[in-house]
């Protein structure tokens, strides 16, 4: 039976509007609203118009149900200034990287989720035991206060995953060895950042790789701010997202590290040279270092207006890029098993292109050549991930 779920979530992912696609096939625009309602079957001929035009074989409109992700499930950075393809474009390509992940997790053991339940609770208890007593900048923990404050849940997780103060040398690589599953998005719009989600238990991060190396580490720690702190129910829109934005920013530079490391004279040249230091983006920098009462006000604003001259999308002597390190030990025991790119999309029933748009175009260079091998379903390779 053709599949009308599969059928909206194509047309989604292509970004097409339903009038739209009805030019594309040759049909009226009521015709795309019954095929995806399901109350009208699309002929054979008109089911392969469709199939050549959102560039999906024409098996993959036949197959099971595909989860397809509410607005609701996912976090986006920018929603309000997102148009609705933009949006569907993003919640389908993490629809289709669900069938990928499934597929690969019956053949692989992957890092299991290693979240606290609640951080609210991880902080409840840190602040009793912490109660009455001074830190080492004079502060106290009483109980319960510390429970909606993302500085606090950042230095909270970092105790949890034994960071200490170091910075973090692959963002994605830890997310991966925490269990965090993180797949790349291609999508050309400022507006979709990156997204994040927890489905079945498993969190997801899901980023744009149309940024700056230093932007997607931030991007990455956004993120992961909301898998911790909005998990069970979270403020919404920019109170959230302001909360992510604080979470990552102490995440990726922590206030004793930074404290310890400051250049003592804030100016655009000591920020591009201790930026290097945390890996971060000289404004990330510059932010935190405002956020902490280490410049004034009229140092931060001067240095904001240095930055903005050097250009949104540009870097000063930029980072390298991050990429799955779990994804790719994965493709080089696929290849060595003789299974190929064609091969992992045959069996998803989607186009291999699909693939490298999902998997940061690792695919690109991890296969050549076609082959039909199969992976035996008893062999279970364990993927574990050094940070």
């Amino acid at each position: 039976m053709f599949n009308n779920t599969r059928f909206a979530l194509a047309r989604k992912r292509r970004g097409l509007t339903k009038r739209a696609l009805a030019k594309e096939v040759g049909v009226t625009d009521r015709s795309i609203t019954a095929y995806e309602s399901g109350h009208t079957v699309p002929e054979s001929q008109t089911i392969e118009k469709i199939a050549n035009v959102l560039c999906f074989p024409v098996e993959f409109f036949f197959a099971d149900d595909v989860d397809e992700l509410p607005v609701e499930v996912a976090s986006f950075r920018a929603l309000t200034k997102m148009t609705a393809a933009q949006r569907d474009i993003a919640l389908s390509a993490g629809s289709v990287a669900l069938l990928l992940n499934q597929w690969i997790e019956k053949k692989f053991d992957l890092p299991r989720p290693d979240f606290p339940e609640d951080y609210r609770i991880s902080l409840d208890e840190r602040s009793k035991s912490d109660k009455g007593q001074q830190s080492s900048e004079g502060d106290q923990y009483p109980s319960g206060s510390q429970s909606n404050d993302p500085e606090a849940a950042a230095e909270m997780l970092r105790r949890y995953w034994d960071l200490g103060e170091l910075p973090i040398k692959n963002m994605i690589a830890l997310l991966e060895a925490k269990g965090v599953r993180v797949f790349s998005l291609s999508v050309d719009a400022r507006e979709v950042d990156a997204f994040s989600m927890w489905y079945s238990d498993i969190p997801f991060v899901f980023l744009n790789t149309k940024k700056t190396a230093e932007r997607c580490r931030f991007d990455a720690a956004h993120e992961l701010g909301h898998l911790v702190m909005h998990r069970h129910g979270a403020p919404q829109g920019q109170e959230a997202e302001k909360e992510a934005n604080a979470f990552a920013s102490a995440f990726l530079m922590p206030r004793r590290s930074v404290l310890a490391n400051a250049p003592r004279s804030a100016t655009l040249k000591s920020l591009i040279s201790h930026k290097k230091y945390w890996n971060v983006s000289a404004a990330a920098l510059n932010y935190r270092l405002h956020s902490l009462n280490l410049t004034t006000d009229w140092t931060y604003r001067t240095l904001c207006i240095d930055l903005a001259k050097l250009g949104r999308d540009h870097e000063p002597e930029p980072s390298p890029f991050e990429t799955s390190q779990v994804l790719k030990k994965v493709f080089a025991s696929l290849r060595e098993d003789g299974i190929s790119k064609a091969d992992v999309a045959r069996e998803l029933l989607i186009q291999p292109d699909e693939l490298d748009e999902l998997t940061f175009g690792l695919m690109l260079t991890a296969f050549s050549g076609k082959s039909h091998g199969n992976i035996s379903q008893n062999k279970r390779p364990s993927l574990k991930l050094v940070t």
